[in-house]
């Protein structure tokens, strides 16, 4: 792990650590050098060890990074912002959320003041700026400065005919006003349909009228469950004329000016259900180490910068991934065909060729420009099964696994962060309905991947840096101090300690998972290990990455599916003058805002790929009602248990008053409820069997 950055010698006048902390705390937006050094009445000479105490902050997660070399209390929302309608409260005044949410978990609950008189009410959708206010318990007041939409807002939601009127009820979960729909305004919708509606004018009091414009599926069609996440997430699903005309125009590559990889046995190694192959991999034994290489679909050479491509590319950030389709950030020509690495097809591509000696340390790196075909298009489970009864397929897979073991021998010296929590994989029938929700297995062949790709990604960043060239950090701070003292909070309750002090390393952490491991309290340490971490984030200032332990890091793996990965690859070609495509220096400007909007579309994407999980889960769910499940208990509180079925994931309440009739005493600190009379207790971690009351 890199060592922290260390504060220039204090220069006379230099306010202290703690007092630019409380200074970035009170300010109620984003700041940098510049407000701090008005604030102090700091000069010119007092510039480099400005820069590295707030580098030493944000190392520490002391402050959190907004932005190019702007800083901001951990969490905080600024004065104005742009924010984006969601839903409605009981009494159907808007509720919003920040557009760029900076912090960790859920984004905070904005609560829209009532429009003025004659304006249109706020509808979900809807991005507008907006001045904010804390009201307490982590929400805010917002009031409309602009609206920033030129169209109305849509409403997604359930159609419900009825004699007094119909009704869409929205399926956003954070919606709880109707919507009415008048007399004409309904398009044929049926009624269960999930539906598309757009607002109408409409003043006064009562429910707020709006006309169906699209039917989008069966409430019971399990395949109506993305579209919806879509629809609430605003995620853009419609590529230009103009951009979908770039991409057919695209063909493939010449061996001018590359280097010809044909002849190297690259193979691509992805899931089962893997939509594009954009990464292909190699080993051979060198000396008492490997020579490895990482190939990459050569995506910089057909989406050129300012392109209509690349803005729509960049509009989106990066690939949505659903169940039931894909919503990707390039075109099919491109994302399925010509930057697809098909095997036995030449493709275009950026490579990466690496040393490392027998300890899996990296000694030597270089990156070209290449036209490569792929050997062979391979999953992970038939990759690991070969691997299990000794055949090679023909390729070098007895090498990547011995790379791989080197790997990840100096990944475990150093200390990495390792949370296995298990990934839910949802499968659909034929007819659309789940038809099975179960963990996906996690194999070596996975991690071999992993740890090719992290190894390519430090290099890029290495580059880069040599290069002088600017590059798009991931960077992830370590946990904050208040974070921190909420882990070992909980951690006392399993009678586990972290070490003293506001600074830790990964290995910490992942002692403790150890610790627990095949444990029934495991998985549950790893959830709220997980919780207690920052979010990763792109930026152009380097502050490392504490979950990889690693001092530079750059994605560039996966720039079919990644903008920032199409950056670094423009920085490459333009620093290693490898030919067209490479980031101009008229571009250099625009990065920091990429960072900041890249890093947006990504948490929005998780968001959304949560929220279908979680949909699809209640959709499996709502034929089983009555039926009894396993489950371990998840969460406690005063008014019921939560609990997680341990065969699916699907998690849910039990309220309090459906526990053995007693008075239940409710102890934080533990962790548990204990009847008074009948000494009953229910603690968390623990295996129960529970029954299923309703899934909506």
């Amino acid at each position: 792990m890199k060592k922290p950055p260390r504060p220039a010698r204090r220069a006379e006048g230099l306010p202290s650590r703690a007092e630019i902390k409380r200074f970035i705390d009170a300010a109620p937006g984003r700041v940098g050098k510049r407000e701090i050094s008005q604030h102090f009445k700091l000069g010119p000479e007092h510039r480099v060890a400005l820069r590295g105490i707030l580098k030493s902050l944000a190392h520490e997660g002391n402050v959190a990074p907004a932005g190019h070399r702007r800083f901001t209390a951990p969490g905080r929302l600024p004065e104005a912002m742009v924010v984006q309608i969601t839903g409605t409260d009981p009494d159907g005044e808007a509720v919003a959320r920040p557009v760029k949410w900076e912090g960790d978990g859920p984004p905070p609950m904005i609560l829209m003041a009532p429009e003025p008189r004659g304006r249109p009410a706020l509808a979900p959708g809807e991005k507008v700026v907006a001045r904010l206010k804390p009201i307490g318990g982590g929400k805010y007041e917002g009031r409309t400065v602009k609206r920033l939409t030129e169209t109305p807002g849509r409403v997604i939601g359930v159609f419900r005919p009825s004699p007094h009127g119909d009704r869409v009820v929205p399926t956003d979960r954070r919606a709880k006003a109707e919507w009415a729909v008048p007399f004409g305004e309904s398009g044929g919708a049926e009624a269960g349909e999930i539906v598309l509606a757009a607002p109408l004018p409409g003043g006064g009091f009562g429910l707020k009228p709006v006309r169906v414009i699209e039917r989008l599926g069966a409430l019971g069609d399990a395949r109506s469950v993305s579209l919806i996440v879509i629809h609430t997430h605003d995620i853009p699903t419609e590529f230009s004329a103009e951009a979908l005309a770039e991409a057919a125009k695209a063909k493939g590559v010449g061996v001018r000016g590359r280097t010809d990889l044909r002849a190297v046995p690259l193979v691509t190694i992805d899931g089962e259900d893997a939509r594009d192959f954009d990464d292909a991999v190699f080993a051979v034994p060198e000396g008492d180490g490997f020579r490895l290489m990482v190939a990459i679909a050569d995506v910089a050479h057909y989406v050129r910068p300012g392109s209509a491509l690349d803005r729509t590319a960049r509009t989106r950030g990066n690939s949505c991934y659903f169940p039931d389709r894909v919503v990707p950030m390039l075109p099919e020509a491109l994302s399925n065909g010509w930057c697809s690495l098909r095997p036995n097809e030449d493709r275009g591509c950026l490579f990466v060729e690496m040393s490392i000696d027998g300890q899996g340390r990296k000694t030597t790196h270089r990156f070209g420009r290449g036209l490569m075909r792929s050997a062979a298009r391979l999953t992970y489970e038939e990759v690991q099964a070969a691997q299990d009864r000794g055949d090679d397929l023909g390729l070098p897979i007895p090498a990547l696994y011995a790379a791989f073991r080197v790997l990840l021998a100096a990944r475990n010296a150093r200390g990495t962060l390792d949370l296995d929590l298990p990934e839910r994989k949802v499968t659909l029938d034929d007819a659309g309905r789940v038809a099975s929700v179960a963990p996906r297995p996690r194999l070596d062949s996975h991690r071999l991947i992993e740890e090719f790709m992290v190894l390519a990604n430090v290099c890029a960043a290495e580059e880069l840096e040599r290069l002088h060239q600017p590059c798009v950090y991931r960077i992830h701070p370590p946990p904050s101090e208040e974070k921190l003292e909420n882990l070992r909070t909980f951690l006392h309750g399993f009678d586990i300690s972290l070490p003293p002090g506001n600074r830790i390393h990964p290995r910490d952490l992942d002692h403790v998972l150890k610790k627990v491991a095949g444990t029934e309290a495991s998985v549950l340490v790893s959830e709220v290990m997980l919780r207690s971490q920052m979010q990763a984030a792109y930026d152009l200032d380097n502050i490392g990455h504490f979950g990889l332990a690693l001092s530079q890091y750059a994605h560039f793996t996966s720039p079919i599916r990644r903008y920032a990965d199409l950056l670094v690859h423009r920085a490459l070609i333009a620093g290693l003058k490898l030919g067209p495509g490479g980031l101009a220096a008229e571009d250099h400007g625009g990065m920091a805002d990429a960072c900041e909007h890249i890093t947006a579309t990504e948490r929005r994407a998780a968001l959304a790929e949560r929220d279908a999980i979680d949909r699809y889960l209640a959709a499996f769910m709502t034929d089983k009602v009555g039926q009894h499940f396993a489950a371990r208990i998840s969460g406690v509180i005063r008014f019921g248990l939560f609990v997680t079925v341990l065969e699916s994931g699907a998690s849910g309440l039990v309220p309090i008053s459906s526990l053995p009739d007693d008075f239940y005493i409710h102890d934080e600190a533990r962790q548990t409820l204990t009847g008074r009379r009948n000494g009953l207790e229910f603690r968390l971690t623990q295996e129960v069997e529970v029954r299923l009351a309703e899934a909506s």
